[in-house]
C-alpha cells in the first residue's frame, strides 16, 4: 500500500517533470527519470496520474499556477494602465528568470508530440489572460491622450504576442540568441534596460506617456 504523498513531494515531482518535458519533449520524456530523480517510483507516479499524457498535463497546470499569480498581483488593485504593464512586464521577467522550464514547455506545446493538446491547453492558458488583456486595453483607450482607432481584443492579443516573445526570449535557447543579435551580446544581463524600453514602446502605442 502506498503512502500517501504530501504536497511539497508531489509539487517537486512536478517541477522534475516539468524539466524533463521540457528538455524532451512529450514523446521522448520518460517517467523513470522522472521518478528517480524525485526519489519515488514509478508506480508511485502512476498511482496519482493514469498515463505519461495525464502527467504532463498536470505538470503544465501546475506551472500555471505561478503564471496565474503573477497576474493576480499585476491587476489586484485599481492601478492605472502603466503601472499594470509595468508589474507585468517586471513580474515575466523575473518568473521566466527562475522558471526558465516553464516556458521552454510551453514552446514544446506549438510544436512535436505536444500539438495534440494545442486546442485544449490554448483555451486553459489564454481565455483568463485574454480577458484581463482586453480589460486593460479598454481601458487604456478610455485614458489615452491620442484616440486609439484600433478593436481592444487585437490589441489585447498584440500585446500578449510581445510578452509571450520576451518569456522566450528569456527562456528558449533560439530566442535568447535571436535576442542577442538584434540588442546585444550583453542584453540578457542588463534586465531593467529590456523592461523599461519594452514599457516605454507600449506606452507609445496607448499613448500613455505620462
Amino acid at each position: 500500500m502506498y503512502k500517501k504523498l504530501d504536497t511539497d513531494t508531489i509539487n517537486a515531482i512536478l517541477e522534475t517533470g516539468i524539466e524533463e518535458f521540457a528538455n524532451n519533449g512529450l514523446d521522448r520524456a520518460n517517467i523513470n527519470v522522472i521518478a528517480k530523480k524525485s526519489g519515488v517510483s514509478v508506480g508511485v507516479i502512476y498511482k496519482y496520474y493514469k498515463d505519461k499524457d495525464s502527467f504532463f498535463l498536470a505538470c503544465v497546470r501546475h506551472s500555471l499556477k505561478l503564471l496565474d499569480q503573477v497576474l493576480n498581483d499585476a491587476f489586484s488593485d485599481d492601478a492605472d494602465v502603466m503601472t499594470c504593464v509595468r508589474r507585468v512586464v517586471y513580474a515575466l521577467i523575473e518568473h521566466s528568470g527562475k522558471h526558465r522550464n516553464y516556458n521552454v514547455m510551453y514552446n514544446e506545446i506549438t510544436s512535436g508530440s505536444c500539438k495534440k493538446y494545442a486546442a485544449l491547453l490554448a483555451k486553459e492558458i489564454e481565455a483568463c489572460t485574454a480577458q484581463v488583456y482586453e480589460q486593460l486595453m479598454n481601458k487604456a483607450k478610455r485614458s489615452a491622450d491620442v484616440e486609439i482607432n484600433i478593436d481592444s481584443r487585437m490589441l489585447a492579443f498584440f500585446f500578449d504576442n510581445l510578452l509571450m516573445m520576451l518569456q522566450f526570449s528569456y527562456s528558449c535557447d533560439y530566442y535568447r540568441e535571436r535576442m542577442k543579435i538584434f540588442c546585444g551580446e550583453d542584453i540578457l544581463n542588463n534586465d531593467e534596460k529590456i523592461a523599461e524600453e519594452f514599457i516605454r514602446f507600449i506606452g507609445s502605442v496607448l499613448g500613455c506617456t505620462k
